[in-house]
């Protein structure tokens, strides 16, 4: 009987192995075991409503209000719901996470930000990726890339890899975001949409792809990507100044992402730099945070720390039901290259590392309630085309130029264009071209602002545009038989 495979080693991708493991899944990561995920690099921690003041309901209501309109309901309750259980699931599995101080965040009306202190990401997969190593059941391939899909009566049939072809009745893509296609990014450089990519090649629908939201506190080096200063610290009362020391979000420091990444980028635009001050913060409550600023010649104890917006999070991706099941049957996506519905147009503050794990939960029970299936070994005739990566992609440079310029917190209907015109002639070669390609062709086709997308040529919010675009890209035919 063929096994379920798993293509990323994320939190999502490590919650699934182990939710799989009575089927001997495969996990494939294409570098070593959690080592380049982007959940290790989240600092603020994981949202989850077990204050004595906080209900499920109250989360769901925040995450809806952050959303902007575009918020699947059932999805926002049925996740929010499982808060409190993935909470129990990562201390039984021995994460360390403080309970009994829970953090605020931007847009929560509740202190609910369970962390384990500014690195919940790290614990959390720490935990998760020994408990994988641990299980004789799973089956890690590190250094293994999954280059394209093969799909037969609209049904997942293979993997095809670096290291051959795996027949598969289920696939998880847990492949993470794609901020590595913006020369600004507190995401891993090889964060270019991957999962996304192969999704797309093979026929899947897409969503949301227009709504990408850029974090307004990464540290403002030449550092790539940039480090991340924590949402946590303005929940404890750091403040954004100019460069004259002066406070300009009058106090809604802890306002939605988008307006704060857009107030911050305001000031850039004025030719100001802008600051966080932290002076009066504990070190002891953000080691890490302090330890990186101090790493590049920066004491957030006595001098305010320089920051800048960078591309942070992808809210659409691989549309998915309840079950984490996408338009193909048995290919399922979760985590943040997924478009589940959670998030909507912005996604609420620590919302990621929670839906990672329900969503990746829900694939599992899903695939596990079916039976197994036998599948030959396609051959490479059965196989979908794929793009012919090279690593690294020759065009990510100039991507990441075009993306940044026309992509970014501000958008025209001029910059979109070009984009796309420039785009256009990369996206059959380059999967990270493609992407973009596609994030521009959402963006221009909404035309009004909404969460983390913003049109200066269309700056109010059009409530007859308060639904999600969908986009399926015509499936790549089998390679032909050499003659």
């Amino acid at each position: 009987m063929t096994r379920p495979v798993i293509i990323g080693s994320g939190a999502a991708g490590l919650t699934a192995a182990l939710a799989l493991a009575p089927r001997r899944p495969i996990l494939l990561t294409a570098g070593c075991l959690a080592g380049s995920a982007a959940s290790a690099w989240a600092q603020g921690g994981i949202a989850a409503a077990i204050g004595p003041d906080d209900s499920p309901a109250l989360h769901a209501a925040d995450t809806i209000a952050a959303g902007a309109g575009l918020c699947d309901p059932a999805a926002v309750f049925r996740i929010t719901d499982a808060g409190p259980a993935v909470i129990e699931f990562l201390q039984r599995l021995g994460a360390k996470l403080d309970t009994s101080a829970l953090g605020l965040e931007a847009a929560h009306a509740r202190r609910r930000i369970v962390h384990a202190h500014d690195a919940t990401g790290a614990e959390i997969l720490r935990v998760l990726a020994a408990a994988v190593r641990a299980n004789a059941n799973i089956e890690v391939l590190e250094h293994t890339t999954a280059t394209a899909l093969a799909v037969h009566d609209n049904a997942i049939h293979a993997v095809q890899t670096s290291r051959g072809i795996i027949p598969a009745a289920a696939v998880i893509l847990a492949t993470g975001g794609l901020g590595g296609l913006f020369l600004h990014t507190t995401n891993p450089a090889t964060a270019l949409g991957q999962g996304i990519a192969l999704a797309a090649r093979a026929g899947a629908a897409l969503r949301d792809m227009e709504f990408v939201q850029f974090h307004p506190t990464a540290l403002a080096t030449d550092t790539y990507p940039m480090p991340l200063i924590s949402e946590a610290l303005r929940g404890e009362g750091a403040a954004l100044i100019d460069e004259h020391g002066t406070k300009f979000m009058h106090g809604d420091d802890l306002a939605a992402r988008d307006i704060v990444a857009r107030a911050v980028s305001a000031k850039y635009a004025d030719g100001q730099a802008v600051f966080l001050d932290a002076r009066h913060l504990n070190p002891e409550k953000f080691p890490a945070v302090f330890a990186l600023c101090r790493a590049e010649g920066i004491d957030p104890a006595q001098t305010p720390i320089p920051i800048r917006p960078a591309a942070h999070y992808h809210m659409g991706g691989i549309a998915v039901d309840a079950h984490s099941e996408s338009t193909i049957a048995g290919l399922f996506a979760a985590g943040e290259c997924a478009a589940t519905g959670l998030h909507g147009a912005n996604r609420l503050a620590s919302n990621s590392l929670l839906e990672a794990i329900v969503t990746a939960q829900a694939a599992a029970e899903t695939i596990l309630s079916r039976p197994q299936k036998k599948i030959a070994i396609p051959t490479q005739a059965g196989l979908t085309t794929h793009v012919p990566q090279q690593a690294p992609d020759p065009y990510l440079p100039s991507i990441r130029k075009i993306a940044s310029e026309n992509l970014g917190i501000l958008r025209t209907q001029t910059g979109l264009t070009d984009a796309l015109t420039q785009l256009a002639p990369l996206r059959n070669v380059s999967d990270a071209a493609l992407i973009a390609h596609l994030i521009a062709t959402a963006a221009l086709a909404r035309t009004e602002s909404r969460g983390a997308h913003f049109r200066t040529d269309y700056p109010g919010t059009d409530q007859a545009q308060a639904i999600s675009q969908t986009v399926t890209l015509p499936r790549a035919q089998p390679a032909k038989r050499a003659a």
